[in-house]
């Protein structure tokens, strides 16, 4: 059965979303190639939509296929994009993301989804989570609360403020635009309640840097260890899930780094 047109869905989310993108009636039809009294009239509800134009407006906002899918029911078409686990990914995909892994090594790899829960990971993230937290080490999957925690990596983070606060700030920049992930959300939620973490937090500081890279220290055993981190995305996917997967790639910063990476590697039976 095909979903039911909404007299008022669709214009709403077309509205959110261009002025999301920050862009004017003026700019997106511009962009999309349509005429903007078009786009005047999709919002106010004068026009109905055909599904290309539904596709073709939500790509040139880059909107996320999860929300474009929310876009085509709402416009009373069927969704485009279909929701698969990692487990069912196509073999080309796999490989990639396991190749991706092993030529990390011996440095940490790991990929997880759109609320920060670790998919999978490479050797070395394992062996690094074991000499921080030992027997504890696989307990929390997710990432951001590994971070979080006072009990998990927390204490092992020189200038935690710092980097917990960067964190923080990109998943508050995330859920501006995904207001009804109730999974992100809480996430948030979470993050903030847990104890040290400053009442002010809270509100999202929105003239924050997003830089491209990250650099995080570790101190255990009287030493430091540091890593720059990347952070990748497949690009154009036409899986949700595929496209909600996010790759965290660690360099070391330092020769110490370095050396107690391969050391670490050189002991793992």
């Amino acid at each position: 059965m095909m979903p039911t047109v909404s007299d008022s869905v669709f214009p709403a989310l077309l509205r959110y979303w261009r002025g999301a993108r920050g862009m004017s009636q003026l700019d997106l039809a511009g962009a999309a190639d349509v005429s903007a009294k078009h786009i005047s009239f999709l919002e106010t509800g004068r026009a109905q939509p055909s599904r290309d134009m539904v596709l073709r407006l939500a790509t040139t906002m880059g909107i996320p296929l999860r929300d474009q899918n929310a876009m085509l029911l709402a416009a009373g078409f069927a969704e485009a994009f279909v929701e698969l686990p990692p487990s069912a990914f196509d073999a080309n995909t796999t490989r990639a993301l396991q190749t991706m892994m092993s030529h990390q090594e011996p440095y940490p790899l790991l990929v997880f989804d759109r609320h920060f829960e670790m998919v999978m990971a490479n050797r070395a993230t394992h062996r690094l989570l074991r000499t921080l937290l030992g027997d504890r080490a696989g307990a929390e999957p997710n990432v951001l609360k590994l971070l979080f925690d006072p009990t998990m990596l927390r204490p092992f983070i020189v200038q935690w403020d710092k980097v917990a606060r960067t964190m923080l700030a990109r998943v508050q920049r995330d859920a501006l635009y995904r207001r009804k992930d109730e999974g992100l959300h809480q996430l948030l939620a979470t993050l903030c309640a847990y104890e040290g973490v400053p009442q002010a937090w809270r509100t999202p500081d929105l003239e924050a840097p997003s830089d491209a890279t990250l650099n995080v220290r570790f101190e255990f055993g009287g030493q430091r260890f540091g890593f720059l981190i990347t952070l990748t995305v497949f690009q154009a996917p036409q899986n949700i899930s595929l496209e909600e997967l996010q790759i965290e790639s660690y360099f070391p910063l330092d020769d110490a780094t370095e050396a107690l990476c391969r050391g670490l590697a050189a002991a793992d039976p």
